[in-house]
């Protein structure tokens, strides 16, 4: 089998500009939407065009790529009814979120939290398997644990047991958050208890890592998140080094049209006070990788015009290494 690369799903982060992106820079294999939250009652298709526009292109980015709806909640029966929503409204997928780490979603009964009941996962898993057509896959996001991995495989084999046509993992626990190391060898012990494939996840920067976590999980599938976002071109250069070319990494002149596409498409969606903020985002990370973002960056820390952000970013000045 073709090893595959997934563009995780980010609240926040990895939104719809995000998302047709770094999928039309190629390498991503298919995405995951950010959660969408279900509590009592049925989702309205505004709100699910809001979170996943792709829906209307059938749920593909420009680039092609599928796109699989994320719910979240733990309300077994809604989760059910909304995924038979989804399904009807041709979701390829669908996602469960059991792995969100934030603090508001935790408080609320929702993401790593259910971590610590294993039966309600296998609930929310049955409901959602028995409330859509079986030729859609129900699949799974979880990490190790809430605190600790004590029920880590209980987890998994609930997921299983219930009906999950695979499980992505991320290789730290609710309280580690994205503090390094991710234990991978946490996702071949998991392997092992389980029939179901594991997609791997967590700390994923390089090619390297990519092949490391490979190695190391014996996974063939791998997720990449954050990784992805600092160095936008990495799906592309792992699938380079798949077919034994050298990587080819993304020039900053390379880059900088990218960048200024995806501000006019934040731009689109969001209102012009928020916009500076959310591309100021991006470009705090990107820094980590070109030094050319963190002058930029610099330049427009306390820039709020939106016209201004936009000109800054389309400047020539930022085209050479500083």
């Amino acid at each position: 089998m073709t090893p595959r690369i997934v563009l995780a799903p980010m609240e926040g982060l990895v939104d719809a500009p995000m998302r047709d992106i770094l999928t039309r820079i190629g390498g991503v294999d298919w995405c995951v939407s950010e959660f969408i939250r279900v509590t009592e009652g049925l989702l309205n298709l505004a709100t699910i065009e809001r979170i996943v526009p792709e829906c209307r292109n059938g749920w593909k980015t420009r680039a092609g790529v599928s796109l699989r709806p994320q719910l979240l909640g733990s309300d077994a029966y809604w989760l059910g009814r909304n995924a038979a929503l989804l399904a009807e409204l041709g979701a390829p997928a669908i996602d469960l979120n059991f792995g969100c780490p934030a603090k508001t979603v935790n408080r609320h009964r929702g993401g790593a939290s259910l971590l610590r009941e294993p039966e309600l996962l296998h609930a929310i898993v049955a409901s959602v398997r028995a409330a859509t057509p079986p030729e859609v896959p129900v699949t799974a996001k979880m990490r190790l644990g809430y605190s600790d991995t004590s029920q880590t495989l209980e987890c998994a084999q609930a997921l299983q047991d219930a009906g999950v046509a695979e499980i992505t993992v991320h290789a730290r626990t609710k309280v580690d958050g994205y503090k390094p190391p991710a234990h991978w060898d946490w996702l071949a012990r998991i392997r092992e208890a389980v029939s179901v494939p594991i997609v791997a996840n967590g700390e994923v920067w390089t090619v390297e890592d990519y092949q490391r976590i490979r190695d190391v999980s014996g996974c063939s599938d791998v997720m990449i998140g954050r990784g992805l976002i600092e160095r936008p071109d990495l799906a592309l250069q792992i699938h380079q080094h798949l077919q034994e070319q050298p990587p080819c990494a993304l020039s900053w002149n390379e880059l900088q049209p990218w960048l200024s596409d995806f501000y006019e498409q934040t731009r689109e969606r969001v209102v012009d006070r928020h916009a500076p903020g959310r591309m100021k985002q991006w470009l705090a990370l990107l820094a980590k990788v070109y030094p050319q973002a963190r002058q930029l960056f610099d330049q427009l820390r306390r820039e709020t015009d939106a016209d201004a952000v936009g000109a800054a970013l389309a400047a020539p000045a930022y085209s050479e290494v500083a």
